[in-house]
């Protein structure tokens, strides 16, 4: 096998769940608030992964709106029972407090592809569901609960309850089948039958740098569950210099020759203030069952930066430029927020992106902000925009985005007088505030001729540039720091930010008029840098 570096999926690619039907292996990862719900990348041969769909893309499957900042679709399960793909996942409409109104829901479909059905409702004790079906054909059904006394540490336990196919619902008895070990915030669990053992994969200890995978395991499935014989299969919390932190959350898979591989979520911190900017990512580790039934982790339980798998990564994908048009529709590669109703917020027609001026940037209900994932610690972001603004509270234009908290964004507005003008704003670190900064003074630019507008992010530097009708490419506002666009920055308390660095465009129109801003082409351009620890 040969040696592929970590993470399999880069970027924003947090909770991975695994599944292989035959010779296709399929990952699904959490999405958050962005647009449509739950992203299912498939590959061959462990190394080699596309985007294939994103199931939940209907109003009546998620509608995020006012859905905060790291709410909306976490730690979705896929499975397959040998007839349907299943699909469960938790829509959190709150999470900060002693609260979490998290609501769990189960959809199916004959194929990856769809059609995917409208969702079965099933509970909201807690999140982070899965779906397991036993060999003799009953299905079960376990999430972490959630309990508002427990101070202060609110994670109850993990709890388990059959699913009626028929009936569509949770029947019978509800019991907590584990409640962790000392690492305590037991989560994300995942059921498995081998050898006559029901196993118990957990995530503990946070979404931080204390996070691991704990395996159990039980004759019945109502346990007792005994806890593995060195608790955590997989961990970065004892290795501080490792390369891949914050190690935990993960799934199994076993490959047709009988391999059995662990993926989890990871993060790559850079800097003294170790700040995750591509956010939490996939990771893959090989496993292997001892004699006495425990899987044990290849040279674990600190993950490794390379990895034996069937297949050989094909680089040069990712380091490839990659310029969109919009003629065929917006590309698979971009997501926007909350909404699922985009034709409020943008159209494709004729071939360039138009999009429609919404709330403010930052809202939680309708913005119009369309954008991808930043994947490279350096990259270049251009594009150039037709908008023409009547005062100051109609802009649109380029934004390196994380949350309302964290975001830079540089303008074509116009001034009160409607003389047009550039402007940057930003709001960075101003949690609990959210509110604007104003970098530089606007730049008064002509009121009719489109602008390019690009930025250069260099490891922790992040600077803006415009030009004006095909002229010179000019920087504007100082060099800023790209750092804060993580999740340690992300505008909550600690293992409460959970989602990416984001680069696209928008659009707001805080008249209420809808004015309207076209975007014609996007570029994404890989760059190589001293600051990229971790990239080849």
């Amino acid at each position: 096998m040969a040696l592929t570096r970590n993470p399999i999926l880069p970027g924003f690619n947090p909770d991975p769940s695994i599944l292989r039907v035959g010779d296709d292996y399929y990952i699904a990862t959490s999405t958050f608030e962005w647009y449509p719900g739950v992203q299912i990348h498939h590959s061959k041969d462990l190394a080699n992964w596309n985007l294939v769909v994103r199931p939940l893309n209907r109003k009546s499957q998620l509608d995020m709106r006012g859905d905060p900042d790291s709410c909306g679709v976490w730690a979705p399960c896929l499975t397959h029972d040998g007839d349907r793909f299943w699909l469960v996942y938790t829509d959190v409409k709150r999470k900060d407090g002693s609260f979490k109104d998290a609501h769990n829901y189960i959809v199916q479909a004959p194929a990856i592809q769809g059609p995917w059905s409208d969702p079965i409702y099933t509970n909201s004790s807690g999140f982070d569901p899965s779906l397991f079906h036993d060999d003799d054909g009953r299905k079960w059904f376990v999430n972490m609960l959630w309990d508002h006394r427990r101070r202060p540490l609110l994670f109850a336990g993990i709890i388990l309850q059959e699913f009626d196919l028929v009936a569509e619902k949770l029947v019978g008895p509800r019991k907590n089948i584990y409640q962790g070990t000392d690492l305590k915030l037991v989560e994300g669990p995942h059921l498995y039958k081998r050898n006559g053992w029901y196993y118990l994969l957990t995530a503990e200890g946070g979404t931080a740098y204390e996070h691991a995978c704990t395996l159990a395991r039980s004759r019945n499935i109502w346990g007792p569950f005994e806890t593995h014989p060195h608790k955590h299969i997989l961990t970065s919390k004892d290795a501080p210099f490792a390369a891949l932190q914050r190690s935990g959350h993960g799934d199994l898979v076993e490959t047709p020759g009988g391999k059995t591989f662990l993926v989890h979520l990871t993060g790559r911190p850079t800097g003294q203030d170790r700040r995750c900017v591509l956010g939490r990512e996939t990771a893959i580790q090989e496993a292997s069952w001892g004699e006495d039934d425990w899987l044990y982790v290849k040279n674990g339980p600190v993950p490794s930066l390379f990895v034996g798998l069937p297949g050989t990564r094909d680089d040069a994908s990712y380091w490839a430029e990659q310029k969109y048009s919009f003629v065929n529709g917006l590309h698979k590669d971009f997501q926007w927020l909350r909404t699922p109703e985009p034709d409020r917020i943008f159209s494709c027609e004729g071939g360039k992106l138009t999009l429609i001026g919404r709330e403010a940037i930052g809202s939680w209900f309708e913005q119009a902000l369309v954008a991808r994932r930043q994947v490279h610690f350096s990259y270049d972001a251009e594009t150039v925009i037709d908008f023409s603004p009547s005062d100051e509270r109609e802009f649109a234009g380029l934004t390196a985005y994380y949350c309302r908290y964290n975001f830079y964004y540089l303008t074509v507005t116009a001034h009160s007088d409607g003389q047009r003008e550039l402007l940057i704003m930003s709001s960075d670190v101003s949690w609990p505030d959210g509110n604007l900064e104003f970098p530089v003074e606007a730049i008064q630019i002509p009121n009719e001729g489109k602008v390019k507008l690009a930025l250069a992010v260099r490891g922790p530097r992040l600077q803006f540039s415009y030009g004006l009708d095909g002229g010179e490419i000019t920087q504007i506002g100082p060099v800023f720091d790209a750092s804060i666009l993580s999740d340690e920055c992300g505008g909550h308390q600690a293992h409460g930010s959970f989602t990416g660095a984001f680069v696209g465009v928008a659009c707001s129109d805080l008249n209420g008029t809808a004015r309207k801003a076209t975007f014609d082409y996007f570029t994404y351009r890989p760059a190589h840098d001293a600051s990229d620890r971790y990239e080849p």
